[in-house]
């Protein structure tokens, strides 16, 4: 039997969850299991589950399906238990160093207790000092173990679940299991406590809880708040079964009615009106129904506290809500905060962005933005031109720079960005697509859906991930003003679960992930041979040559375009005859330019579409660009050329090692780039097994059917259920490619 099981229930947290689980796993005490609760076994946290489990026998994943909520995930791992002590941890919390070892010193010496209870550090997820506010509720207790009249304002409603150690025996004997619903830490917590006869407190921090940027859902407004006078009437009914001593069922009250009071005084954790069947406002259900509750459990001789509080302790009382709407009303006028909203350059602009906002919503009106307004590319246009097949209701406009006109197809509905048509159309449409982000000045209406697809899957860091690189960070500009431009995404679309995660880690905010792979990949599995001979014939590739796309990604320290220190005419000489170069440069250096043919070098960098120049690639040589996960999708070799990978892994900051998981062969000269091409190693038989290792992970959701699913999931408003499943990767027959994978000579 262990000394502990670590409970730790993983839903929503993927991007985090192994760090947490590596808080666990790298404690100097060992004897503990650990129990990984995820939703599915092939959800995103269960792959991460998983590959510890395979590394270490104490790791046991279960599944607990999302509708059982974070209740029914705890209980299942505490029934799948076998430690002498139960510690529940949230996935995307960790263990402080040392903590193991601290917990089970402590219990050596008080000797067995029902319930230990311990600091924790509040851990803002951004920027600030860590908050420890248990500290001062332990402070009180006595040094060794004790019974729970010695100290009773320890009551366990104020301590979250993951601040204490519980003995499994106890708990089962008296049938003690998180309730179902909201506050569930309240019902637990207070049932514990009230239960326990012998308990003790370890004065140091175990667990370090992060503070999600979008806060907990607890603190948002909705119907769920109804769950914290279900969980309030629930301990205080069985407290008064208990026979309490008058101190602890007055301070188990005064805090219950605390954290009652708390909700029922905020002017926006309770809807102000009813939205589905019924009537009556649940702002005054809320407090008639604690009104009731506070009669019937009110101790004999019980003082309300001073102040404020106090005030509203005798308003509950008399059940005076008339009297406490004014109060909060009040208290509405000195906490609401209206952001200053930032509006377009212009009077004129200004005037008519402001009265277009006020305007109703166009239900039928879709924007798109591509690249900051580079043109008709990536997902958003997959979408616009799939919309105009599924939704021909919808009437769409893309946003384009001035000059990128000329760029769109014909009948595609068009505005300059910054132009007051491109504000009108921002401020009344429903829905806004875009693959980066829109202008700060752009107000998220509500009933507007805003549509993040993103624009490749993350080998570099992004977002907030960049903060601890300073070059990056420079460029990046301020992550405060980033991070309010999330605040607007409804969905973010993504491509496989590895991308789910990171997009979660470095864009945090409270959208919906779509894994409904990239619209923009659709082509490489519904292209014909006939496409690829096209585009090959655009581009100026020879007949029967063999077409290398070259497509290196950005330096954040380099202000102009390098090769790589490639001479691509001497590679061309030295991989084969039959290989000419189509360089693609990333779009930031795109200037407009035709594109044009030196010697056996192509360049196609100013190619509208990046999806045609891969279909016409035999082959593509990259060094950290994203473009070699879309290019995956091809079924075709791909060569990493890392010359520079330490200099750029310390300097951008990576996800995972890409030399360690390469698509194909890597090489780290212009000599051994030649070389794999020309003794035919980039087509052999060990570079076809790393891609199809890599087009596992990274190909997952890209089947060729990503623009139906979210034109019909966002834009028609279908069901999830309703949404077409994924092709399994190995049904996919992905496009042709113009000539055959021999060596060349």
């Amino acid at each position: 039997m262990p000394r502990f099981s670590i409970i730790v229930p993983s839903h929503g947290v993927a991007g985090r969850l192994s760090q947490a689980l590596d808080s666990v796993l790298t404690q100097s005490f060992g004897d503990f299991e650990l129990i990984s609760v995820c939703r599915t076994p092939d959800c995103p946290a269960a792959d991460v589950a998983a590959a510890r489990a395979a590394r270490d026998t104490r790791v046991a994943p279960v599944h607990s399906p999302p509708e059982a909520g974070l209740s029914g995930a705890r209980n299942t791992g505490a029934r799948a238990a076998t430690g002498t002590y139960l510690l529940f941890l949230d996935g995307d919390d960790t263990l402080a160093p040392g903590a193991l070892t601290a917990l089970d010193a402590r219990l050596a010496r008080t000797g067995e207790v029902d319930v230990l209870y311990f600091e924790h550090e509040r851990t803002p997820w951004w920027e600030g000092e860590p908050a420890n506010p248990a500290a001062p509720l332990l402070a009180g207790a006595p040094d060794g173990a004790f019974a729970p009249d010695a100290a009773p304002r320890l009551t366990g409603v104020q301590l979250p679940a993951w601040s204490a150690a519980y003995r499994r025996v106890f708990l089962a004997e008296h049938g003690l299991a998180f309730p179902d619903g909201h506050f569930t830490d309240v019902g637990f917590g207070g049932r514990v406590a009230a239960a326990a006869g012998r308990m003790a407190v370890l004065r140091s921090v175990v667990v370090r809880h992060l503070v999600r940027r979008q806060g907990s859902r607890l603190n948002q407004q909705g119907a769920h708040h109804a769950d914290l006078l279900d969980q309030a009437e629930l301990v205080l009914t069985e407290a008064a079964a208990l026979q309490l001593s008058d101190a602890r069922r007055e301070a188990l009250f005064e805090q219950v009615f605390a954290a009652v009071l708390k909700t029922a005084a905020h002017p926006r954790r309770l809807p102000s009106r009813r939205t589905g069947p019924g009537k009556g406002s649940p702002r005054r259900a809320f407090f008639r129904r604690a009104s009731a509750l506070y009669a019937a459990h009110r101790p004999a001789g019980f003082r309300p506290p001073g102040g404020s509080l106090g005030v509203q302790h005798r308003l509950l009382a008399r059940g005076a809500y008339a009297m406490f709407r004014a109060l909060r009303g009040a208290n509405r006028a000195v906490t609401a905060a209206r952001g200053a909203v930032p509006y377009p350059r212009g009077l004129r602009t200004r005037l008519l962005y402001r009265v277009q906002l006020r305007r109703p919503l166009d239900e039928n009106l879709v924007v798109y933005c591509a690249y900051w307004g580079r043109g008709y590319a990536c997902n958003p246009a997959a979408i616009h031109a799939k919309a105009r097949e599924l939704a021909p209701h919808l009437r769409s406009v893309f946003l384009v720079e001035a000059g990128q006109e000329r760029t769109l197809p014909p009948g595609v509905e068009h505005a300059v960005l910054g132009s007051r048509r491109s504000w009108e159309v921002l401020a009344r449409a429903k829905y806004l697509v875009n693959n980066a982000n829109f202008a700060e000045g752009v107000v998220k209406r509500p009933g507007s859906v805003h549509l993040q697809t993103q624009h490749g899957t993350p080998l570099k860091k992004m977002g907030v991930d960049q903060s601890a690189y300073p070059v990056v960070a420079a460029a990046t500009g301020s992550f405060g003003k980033l991070l309010g431009r999330v605040d607007r995404w409804d969905f973010n679309l993504s491509s496989n679960r590895h991308s789910t995660q990171m997009w979660e880690r470095a864009f945090p905010g409270s959208y919906e992930h779509l894994e409904y792979g990239y619209p923009r990949n659709d082509v490489y599995c519904t292209a014909t041979a006939a496409d690829v001979a096209r585009v090959r014939a655009e581009l100026g590739v020879p007949e029967g040559a063999t077409a290398v796309l070259y497509a290196p990604t950005h330096r954040d320290w380099e202000t102009g375009f390098d090769a790589g220190g490639l001479d691509l005419e001497a590679f061309c000489e030295a991989a084969g005859e039959d290989v000419v170069v189509l360089l693609r440069a990333h779009y930031f250096y795109d200037r407009g330019g035709a594109r044009g043919r030196t010697g056996r070098v192509i360049d196609v960098t100013g190619h509208r579409s990046s999806e045609d120049v891969c279909l016409a690639a035999d082959a593509l040589v990259t060094d950290y660009s994203s473009i070699m996960f879309d290019y995956a999708n091809l079924d075709r070799p791909i060569v990493v050329y890392a010359d520079d990978w330490e200099v750029y892994r310390e300097t951008r900051g990576v996800y995972f090692d890409l030399l360690a998981e390469p698509p194909g062969p890597v090489a780290r000269t212009p000599e051994e780039l030649a070389r794999v091409f020309r003794d035919g190693a980039y087509a052999g038989a060990e570079s076809s097994a790393r891609r199809a290792a890599f087009r596992e992970r990274f190909c997952e959701f890209d089947d060729g059917r990503a623009a139906e699913r979210v034109v019909r999931r966002v834009l028609l408003g279908e069901p999830p259920e309703a949404i077409a499943p994924v092709t399994p990767l190995a049904e996919r027959v992905p496009a042709p490619a113009a000539t055959p994978l021999v060596r060349s000579q």
